[in-house]
């Protein structure tokens, strides 16, 4: 099992880790922990051989909390990484990836808000409307690590403004929050649907130019008057 390059998680027995299957596995003799942190040199120990990725669930996301591999090779790779970081070369290359990156973050940020303007559609009597909540869900869409489905690369930019819209009025203008939904199969999904069916009766009120009460309509009420 050592010679593998496996994902574990913690155990509660003094050297042992957690298979996925829940068997108890010994952490190999002259094995360390390489707690997370430094990408490049997590990238690098999973690269060089065999290692233990060790995991904790949290709710429903995983959290790393290191990698198990013998500890002559996290010290030589640490050594290897970090004479490569006093390089001038690396910080210019470091420099450059970093601009690259924030380029196309900006190009994907207006990319992303005109995607989401045009699909709220407001009359233009809501035309400012419109594209003040177009850059307040982009805001919170498109950040780096942020998790949500502006970030993926899987379905359309148009569907990915679409859901990003319902998933912010969801979370601003109802009570999702705070709702104790049952914890059964299918309970949390059907509860969306409705909250995204009232959204988008919402936002067509918007399309359609209708007079809008700022009193009575949780959209106008989440985006301030």
């Amino acid at each position: 099992m050592s010679g593998e390059s496996i994902e574990v998680r913690p155990g509660d027995r003094a050297g042992y880790v957690m298979s996925l299957e829940g068997e108890y596995l010994k952490i190999p003799e002259g094995w360390a922990l390489l707690p997370p942190g430094d990408a490049a040199l997590s990238r690098r120990i999973k690269k060089d051989g065999p290692s233990w990725t060790v995991k904790k669930p949290k709710g429903r996301k995983m959290f790393s909390q290191g990698i198990l591999a013998p500890a002559h090779r996290i010290e030589a790779l640490r050594a290897e990484v970090e004479a490569e970081r006093e390089d001038p070369s690396y910080q210019r290359k470091l420099d450059a990836g970093r601009r690259r990156r924030e380029k196309e973050q900006a190009e994907y940020s207006e990319e992303f808000a005109a995607a989401v303007y045009a699909f709220l559609d407001f009359d233009q009597r809501y035309d400012v409307v419109a594209k003040y909540l177009a850059n307040l869900v982009t805001e919170h869409a498109v950040p780096v690590g942020s998790g949500t489905v502006a970030r993926t690369k899987r379905i359309p930019v148009e569907k990915r403004a679409e859901a990003a819209v319902i998933a912010w009025m969801r979370h601003q203008t109802t009570a999702y929050d705070h709702m104790k939904i049952p914890r059964e199969k299918g309970a949390r999904r059907e509860v969306r649907r409705m909250l995204a069916q009232r959204s988008r009766a919402v936002l067509e009120n918007y399309r359609r130019g209708e007079d809008i009460n700022p009193k009575t309509c949780p959209l106008w009420n989440a985006l301030g008057d």
